[in-house]
């Protein structure tokens, strides 16, 4: 009824427009104001981001709408991730001066309407993740000017209309998790500027045409999970500033080509599919690969010669082929390795001598071969003598999943031993969590997982042992110090570890419970992060998703404690909490956060001036001659966190903005300090 009566209003109002001052209706207020308006009245604004959009005050101060100085026009509306649900109007079709539109991961549904064809200045077109449906209409291809077009993760069918292809500016096409049908089109080759094309996870059929090798700028290229049958044309040799290739789970046959000229490919996967004969000698021209999967295929002959020229290597999958012959010795020089699987072949012979020299390497995956010296599982016994059956002496911690125990192996490695009890249901879906989390996880800031061991009665993660502890310790205890330097790498180290989770994944993980206790420190003082117990994956192209479990007080953020929405911004919001903590050394749970003060207000009021009021003081004493550059650095630093602890997820960064600014944070303190010396 109150959107009947906002619609009414809006009829209304453009009705005295036209008596009281015709004029006006022919303004850029009417053609973009009211298009606007109306964008607004059709959808529901859960959050309430645009309680700001009212004829009281010009549409150019909006949020999420950016206009022309000159001509007072829109030209950007950007709206990601705000909650909004609803259709999309035909009065957006009015808004002839935009530019970028930005309606991703939100919840819009229905189809498009053909009135998007007006937006002749359209570049950049993104509504990806969402609910939209129907199929891709021909009037798309009107849009000459669009240079980024994304649709992925929605409900288009149909096929792909050949008027896509009339867009020569094109640099990106993603139509990704949709149900788009029929051939790939033969004019896919007219895409001359095309550099990143991904159309996996749909229902495509027919051969891949060889007009795809005349993309000459391609970087990367996903047609995975989809039913493409035949051979993978050898022109693609031709695609030279290829970075990423993906063909898994199709119906493709014939030989691997000859892509000895892919000389940029970083990573190659053309699993699951029906490629036989031997992999080319030429692939040891690669050399800047970082991940192959060639996995379940029929692939025979030998493990290429040339192997160990792909020193970034770090993922190899050779599995269910019919390879043959000795593992080469080149493995071993393979120094940056961290899985290696080349279970379910017909390899013989022994395995190479060295390979424990590989100290990257975390998962190996040798079974259903023919080799010798194959090597032994961790046992539950042998994780009994490690601990020395979980002596006292050997604890290093207690949780509410269990205990955590130093040992040792046989191999003379030593280990950290996370044993889970089974005192609820809770406690044991914690740990096929965190082993189905940390399965595939390989990243210098995260704690690597050597192995597992479970059984009905016993279940154990073993990891690698962080011998200086937890970021807590070091804050809280008397006999340990952290410098100001030491505390900002750390929070870097912690950083990059969140933006691989969130943004380096195909699947976004969110660790849900971040906070200093798993936050671990090595030898050489680098963070590693730990304890993913309740993480949560981001699956099927959501933002966010929900959960009854709830992390620790104080560093949980308002959305996921009231509601239990969990997205990537949960964990910028506890990460910001971590930010000011380490440089205040206080808890937010600390008893002089009462009556409305928290550390976060405790930290805005300070801000500019009174800094030196809320930072650790034993900072400042070790420092003296720095002062003026820790306070102008803390400073930064703090404006960064209050921006990670927004109440609104929206307005809060992401990680790899995280990341830039504390780099620049970083490069700021050591160009204050070096002028310092100088005098």
């Amino acid at each position: 009824m109150g959107n009947l009566c906002f619609q009414f209003s809006l009829i209304m109002f453009f009705m005295l427009c036209l008596v009281v001052c015709p004029s006006l209706c022919q303004s850029n207020f009417t053609l973009d104001g009211l298009a606007l308006l109306a964008f607004k009245s059709s959808v529901r604004d859960p959050y309430n981001h645009l309680k700001n959009w009212s004829n009281s005050s010009s549409f150019c101060s909006w949020f999420g709408v950016t206009c022309d100085s000159k001509s007072e026009r829109v030209t950007i509306l950007s709206l990601s991730e705000m909650g909004l649900e609803g259709t999309l109007p035909s009065q957006i079709g009015n808004l002839s001066f935009l530019i970028n539109l930005e309606l991703q991961s939100n919840n819009f549904h229905g189809k498009l309407p053909k009135e998007l064809l007006h937006l002749h200045k359209l570049e950049k077109l993104n509504l990806s993740y969402n609910n939209f449906s129907g199929e891709i209409l021909t009037w798309i291809g009107s849009l000459f000017m669009l240079k980024h077009l994304s649709l992925a993760n929605n409900t288009f069918g149909g096929i792909i209309p050949p008027s896509i292809f009339n867009m020569s500016k094109l640099e990106t096409l993603d139509l990704m998790s949709n149900s788009i049908n029929g051939p790939i089109p033969f004019d896919i080759g007219r895409l001359q500027h095309l550099k990143f094309l991904r159309i996996s996870r749909n229902i495509l059929s027919g051969n891949i045409p060889p007009t795809i090798s005349n993309l000459s700028s391609l970087e990367h290229i996903s047609l995975s999970l989809n039913f493409l049958e035949g051979h993978i044309p050898k022109e693609m040799n031709k695609l030279t500033k290829l970075k990423n290739m993906f063909m898994g789970m199709n119906k493709l046959s014939g030989q691997v080509p000859s892509i000895g000229n892919l000389i940029m490919l970083e990573n190659l996967y053309l699993a699951s599919n029906n490629l036989q004969g031997d992999i080319p000698n030429e692939i040891s021209n690669l050399t800047n690969l970082n991940s192959i999967d060639l996995s379940g295929n029929q692939l025979s002959g030998h493990i290429p010669r040339g192997i160990g020229k792909f020193t970034w290597l770090q993922e190899l999958f050779l599995d269910n082929n019919n390879f043959e012959g000795n593992i080469s010795n080149e493995i071993i020089s393979l120094a940056n390795l961290e899985i290696m699987s080349l279970s379910v072949n017909q390899l013989s012979g022994p395995i190479p001598r060295g390979i424990e020299s590989l100290t990257m390497l975390q998962q190996l995956y040798l079974d259903s071969n023919n080799l010798e010296g194959m090597p032994r599982r961790i046992s539950y016994f042998e994780i009994l003598d490690a601990t020395q059956r979980f002596d006292e002496t050997n604890l290093l911690g207690r949780g509410s999943f269990g205990s955590v125990f130093k040992g040792k192996l046989s191999s003379g490695m030593i280990v950290a031993v996370k044993i889970f009890n089974f005192d609820s249901e809770a406690l044991s879906r914690s740990f096929e969590v965190e082993c189905d989390v940390v399965r595939n996880l390989r990243h210098r800031n995260l704690v690597k997982i050597i192995s597992s061991c479970s059984n009905v009665d016993f279940k154990c993660l073993i990891m690698e042992f962080i011998p200086n502890g937890s970021l807590e310790k070091w804050l809280y205890s008397d006999n340990y110090h952290l410098d100001f330097l030491q505390r900002l790498n750390i929070m870097i180290n912690v950083a990059f570890a969140l933006e691989y989770l969130h943004q380096d994944l195909s699947i976004p993980i969110v660790h849900c419970d971040l906070k200093p206790s798993n936050i671990l420190l090595d030898d050489n003082m680098v963070a590693h992060v730990s304890d993913f117990g309740i993480a949560k994956f981001l699956d099927r192209g959501k933002s966010k998703t929900h959960t009854e479990t709830i992390s620790t007080i104080g560093y949980i953020a308002p959305e996921y404690g009231f509601a239990g929405i969990v997205s990537t911004k949960a964990d910028v919001y506890s990460y910001g909490i971590i930010l000011m903590e380490v440089f205040t050394r206080k808890k937010p749970t600390e008893d002089m956060f009462i009556n409305g003060l928290s550390l976060k207000t405790w930290i805005s009021k300070s801000m500019p001036d009174a800094l030196i009021q809320v930072m650790d003081s034993s900072l400042l004493q070790a420092n003296e001659q720095h002062v003026g550059s820790i306070l102008t650095t803390t400073s930064a630093v703090f404006e960064l966190a209050l921006n990670c602890c927004s109440d609104f997820p929206t307005e809060r960064c992401n990680m790899s903005d995280i990341v830039a600014s504390l780099n620049k944070i970083k490069d700021l303190y050591y160009a204050k300090k070096s002028n310092l010396n100088k005098y």
